[in-house]
Formats: C-alpha cells, structure tokens, sequence
C-alpha cells in the first residue's frame, strides 16, 4: 500500500517550502516525481532543489511525446519534475515502470481525477448494440476492434486502459487509473481543505488509506506538525477581507442564484445589471484601476458579463496555484460553486458522499488566494451569492472544519 499523507495547510502557510526542504534533505537513494499545475512552479522546483538535478520531460525524442520522456527519465532513475497535464495521460506502461522504481511523489494541489466523456446517450447504446463495448457492473470493457480509429476512437482507449465507467444508464465518466498511485511508494498531495476536494472522494471511492498533516515553521525551518484547523487562525484571516455588503448583492439574494444552472437561464436584464453591478463596484466602490483587480464568472459567460474597460481580467473560478496576480487588491466572484452533477451522482451512486459545502469553500479561498491576501495584505470582495458569502462566514468560524479526522 503506498503511504500517502494529506498536507492539508492554508495557503501561504510554506507547504512548497516544506517540499523543497525535504528533497533537499532527503537519502540520495530516495528518487522523486514532482507534480504541480504550473510551468512557474516547474521552475521554482529546479531552481530551489540545489542538492538534486530535477529534469523536466521534454518533446526531444523519436516519438516526440513528452510521455516517452518522461518514461525514459524513470528508467534512468532520475529526479524529475512536471504538470499535471502530462501526469493524467498515465497508461500501463508507465505504471509498470514506476511499480519497479520506487519513486516517491509530491502532488503540489489536486488533479481532475475524474471527468464527464463527451458522448451521447444514443452513441453508448449504439456501441453496446453493436457489441463494440460491454458493461460490466458499471465498468466499460472495450469488444471491438483493438485499433479501432473511428469517431469513438477515444472510448475506445479510455476504455482498453481500465478508465472508463457507464453511469445510471446515460452517461460515461472517466477516471484516472488508481494504479498509478499504487505505483508509488509514498506520495504527498499539498492542498488545503481537503475534504472538499474530488480528489478526497476518489480516493475514498478505491479504498486509498491517507493521513493528515499541516506545515508549520519558526521561520527558517518548516516541519510536518498534527492536523489541527484551530491553528490556522481563520478570524485573523477573515478580518483581512472586505467583504462587501450592500444592494449590488440584490442579484445574488436566492439561494440558487449565480450557479451554472442559473447564469445560463438568466435572461438579457439580470446579465445586464451583472454587468453594471461589477463596473459600479470596481469603479465607485473599490475605486481600483485595472491592473488591482480581477474577477471570476462562468466562462462561457466572460464575455458579456465583462464591464466596459476591464477585458482581460478575468481568471477561472477554479484558478489556483499562480503568482501572477499577488499584488491585486479589489476581487469579485460572480458564481455560487456546486459540483457537476454528474461527478456528485458518480461518487454518491458508489457509495461516497460529497460534502457540497466544503467544495464550494475550499474553491472560493484558493480563487481569493490568487490575490495579495497572500501576502498577508487586506483585500476587497464583491461575492453576490448569498450562499457563498455564507459558506465564507461558516468557514471562518470554523463550522466547515476541513478534514475529516
């Protein structure tokens, strides 16, 4: 079974720090996989860890696929460093070679571990029909042509590599193969309230075992220390958040309001006094320029809900893990975060329950994370959901209490 703990610390609290200190202080023997969302972190882990050589996989090969870097960099017992976007095409050959190397990984933040299939219900009665795929329980087994290069040339290989699952009879689900954890002889996943997180729920739905730790440090030194929420100090952290309150919130007064479901329904006057609510907070009430602030919406939405004179400033819902905006001072989170519904049925439906609260929260803080809040600097919000300015509130006052230990 591969040791797996859970560093569940609030952002800024060194968990990166942490890492790079026990690389650097780690046996010789004990060989590392580092993986992080961003090219900037990629970097920082080169340039931090001077006792090692971190490599990067790289397209420099004769099948010009960084996977075949990567797996020829684990042949060779190296210490590498790369993005989630690479990880997550893991197959049996690369779970084959780390099975014999005993590498440790460190997951800097969670991956998308699991992901609706964009196909139709008629297309996976077809395929059945066909005889091109079996269900077995609720696993797809692939039956047909083992080169097949037709339009559903990606079931195809989702399935042969064990990942993909038919849910309640309408749609497919894949998820990243548990094996490749299983590889591992340790593995560390750096985040925060993990309980919130689908990654939590993968885990629990393949029987993983995990602990909690949180990082704490005197300064110069950072150490693993017991999980305890209560030291986080959420009050000291709330009061650094101007949370706004006033009647551009009228927008978000239901309890659905601003949800995905919501913004797409929303008809041409509600978008329109979005769209005014965000240039009047930005401009009278923030009072900031451009480069102070950024905001957040669902994306197919960006653009018509963007205020006059403010373009390029928006960012995902679901941003985390960048520097690039730690300076911005006046933030606004157009959105009331509840998850896929057909993540939450695949989950549920296996037996695991998602704590709806815990996601909406733990997305909204690392999106507010992004801004000089991590430097320890007060911030302004507009949050019109009336939910998620609850869920915020709960959260400093520690009714949402993170990991479940």
């Amino acid at each position: 079974m591969t040791d797996i703990k859970i560093i569940d610390s609030i952002m800024g609290s060194g968990k990166t720090s942490w890492a790079i200190q026990y690389m650097n202080e780690a046996p010789t023997a004990e060989k590392f996989i580092y993986i992080t969302p961003f090219l900037t972190e990629v970097a920082r882990v080169k340039a931090s860890v001077t006792d090692r050589n971190f490599i990067e996989p790289n397209n420099a090969n004769a099948h010009k696929r960084k996977m075949s870097s990567l797996k020829d960099l684990i042949v060779q017992g190296a210490d590498i460093v790369s993005t989630h976007s690479l990880f997550q095409t893991a197959d049996d050959e690369l779970v084959e070679l780390l099975t014999e190397s005993g590498y440790t990984l460190i997951l800097d933040e969670v991956m998308d571990v699991i992901e609706p299939v964009n196909v139709n219900a008629s297309d996976i009665r077809k395929l059945e029909t066909s005889g091109d795929i079996e269900v077995n329980g609720n696993k797809v087994i692939w039956k047909g042509d083992p080169r097949d290069d037709s339009r559903y040339r990606d079931i195809r290989v989702l399935a042969q590599a064990g990942n993909l699952f038919y849910h309640r009879g309408k749609f497919l689900v894949w998820s990243f193969p548990p094996k490749v954890f299983r590889a591992f002889d340790k593995a560390f996943v750096l985040t925060y309230l993990f309980d919130g997180q689908l990654q939590r729920y993968y885990y629990d739905m393949f029987h993983f075992k995990y602990s909690y730790n949180a990082v704490r440090s005197d300064g110069e030194r950072y150490e693993l220390t017991e999980y305890d929420p209560q030291a986080e100090n959420r009050g000291e952290v709330f009061k650094l958040i101007d949370l706004y309150d006033g009647k551009l919130n009228d927008v978000g007064k239901r309890s659905n309001a601003l949800s995905s479901t919501y913004l797409r329904n929303a008809d041409i006057d509600v978008l329109r006094q979005i769209k005014n609510n965000l240039y009047n907070y930005f401009q009278n009430i923030a009072g900031v320029k451009k480069d102070q602030m950024y905001w957040s919406t669902l994306k197919e939405l960006e653009r018509p809900l963007t205020p006059k004179g403010y373009r390029s400033r928006s960012i995902p819902v679901n941003a985390r893990a960048t520097n690039e905006y730690r300076e911005v001072e006046a933030i606004a989170y157009v959105f009331n975060r509840y998850p896929n519904p057909h993540e939450r049925a695949f989950f549920e439906d296996n037996g695991v329950k998602v704590n709806v609260e815990a996601l909406a929260v733990s997305d909204l803080l690392q999106w507010v994370w992004r801004s000089r809040i991590r430097e320890g600097q007060p911030i302004k919000l507009y949050l019109p959901s009336s939910r998620m300015r609850g869920l915020l509130q709960d959260w400093a006052n520690y009714e949402i209490k993170g990991a479940s230990v």
